[in-house]
């Protein structure tokens, strides 16, 4: 999926979204439908100088309400079982892996190395599965079939990309 530069108000709205100020955005990696931030992709090292191999943080709301339900109802421990048990999802989750740090590897050439998080992707990757809302946000930044944990969570929670439920507290005329 496209990424495509943050705007200000962007910023603004993830902003709200977080209920703090955003932090070292470097472009907006998937949209709601109606056009607002859903994930950011975010600078290897942030501007204090702090690592963060958080590339693709998941920020919208709704997703990370119905994500932490997931989460809440033992599908992680589900999941984990799988993935010890299933050849075949454990190579495409290896998979997912490489291609979160190629993502990074990216962004590192243009904002410099942060070798402190070398080989460190997200959401437990490659041999865990750690954090739907992370492993959901490179899902929705890549595109569904690249990262089958991040799909299977998308499809299983009460939260659909497909539907705005953004609501006016995000509304950029109101504020």
């Amino acid at each position: 999926m496209p990424l495509t530069p943050a705007t200000d108000d962007d910023i603004w709205v993830v902003s709200k979204q977080l209920g703090r100020p955003a932090r070292d955005i470097v472009a907006i990696a998937a949209r709601c439908v109606c056009g607002k931030p859903t994930v950011v992709q975010t600078a290897p090292r942030l501007g204090d100088g702090t690592p963060f191999p958080t590339t693709y943080y998941l920020t919208h709301p709704g997703a990370t309400a119905a994500l932490s339900t997931l989460e809440a109802s033992g599908l992680m421990a589900q999941l984990q079982e799988q993935l010890n048990s299933d050849a075949a999802l454990a190579a495409a989750y290896r998979a997912a892996h490489e291609s979160y740090l190629a993502d990074r590897a990216q962004l590192e050439r243009a904002t410099g190395e942060v070798p402190e998080i070398a080989g460190i992707s997200a959401g437990g990757m490659p041999v865990r599965v750690k954090c739907l809302h992370a492993l959901a946000g490179h899902s929705l930044a890549v595109g569904k079939g690249v990262n089958p944990i991040g799909d299977i969570a998308l499809e299983l929670c009460s939260w659909s990309p497909e539907r705005c439920v953004c609501g006016v507290e995000t509304d950029v005329t109101n504020r």
